[in-house]
């Protein structure tokens, strides 16, 4: 199955694994119960906070993941090149699923999906402070623009590693060597923002459900990363600095 079909029937699949993923996040509130007993879960839930590190992880990383499913589709009309063509399709239906749960989460806890006054990653400050720096991941998100470490949006990019609109507008007019390229680069920023993100989460995060879907994102991603790289090397390019 190749070509226009095989995305259509990515889909479905896409499609099946977020109603995999609804039907899964029930573990959520398992996790965060005290006791292991099937009758005391429900009264032992603790359900994360609005301003908790949970919340503020699943909205941003849903946002996140929501771009890198948009440039995948990008590059599927701009290139004929199967290799990259797979690679776009995983990456599409791994972070659709993903965001699906984490979507699921907010509505399992009755959070909102939107934080009103609240920036984007101000739960890796606001909860891990200093200690964001090192083993939870502040570590890789480039130039933040702040002096503080905070990361400024401008021009659409909400979070690191995320495309900004002119390098979306590029992306969806070049073609060829050219759009494979460019979709490589972005991804990899997106990839090294979407890790560091992760491993906040995995760090301070409280939900185990969650933390271990982080951890997961983190060792994908990374080896995605791997992947990029060879494949850029191959098309005589590398990642942006």
């Amino acid at each position: 199955m190749t070509g226009t079909k095989q995305w259509v029937a990515g889909s479905a699949v896409a499609l099946a694994l977020l109603l995999a993923g609804v039907a899964t996040i029930a573990s959520a509130r398992d996790d965060t119960a005290d006791g292991k007993q099937p009758g005391a879960a429900a009264a032992a839930v603790r359900v994360p906070g609005p301003d908790s590190a949970d919340a503020g992880f699943a909205r941003d990383m849903a946002v996140h993941h929501q771009q890198a499913v948009e440039m995948s589709f990008i590059v599927r009309d701009r290139t004929q090149n199967e290799e990259v063509r797979r690679f776009a399709y995983d990456i599409a239906n791994t972070q659709a699923n993903q965001r699906g749960m984490l979507l699921g989460w907010l509505d399992l806890w009755e959070l909102p999906k939107v934080a009103a006054g609240q920036e984007p990653m101000g739960w890796m400050t606001t909860h891990g402070g200093h200690g964001m720096h090192g083993d939870h991941g502040m570590e890789g998100m480039g130039d933040t623009g702040r002096s503080d470490g905070a990361f400024t949006a401008h021009d659409g990019a909400l979070m690191p590693g995320m495309a900004t609109r002119t390098e979306l507008g590029r992306l969806r007019k070049a073609s060829g060597k050219q759009a494979e390229i460019l979709f490589l680069q972005l991804m990899t920023d997106h990839h090294k923002g979407g890790v560091a993100m992760a491993r906040g989460c995995a760090g301070l995060c409280t939900v185990k459900a969650e933390k271990r879907l982080a951890q997961g994102m983190v060792e994908a991603q990374q080896s995605e990363l791997d992947a990029m790289a060879q494949m850029l090397a191959a098309r005589g390019a590398k990642p942006r600095s």
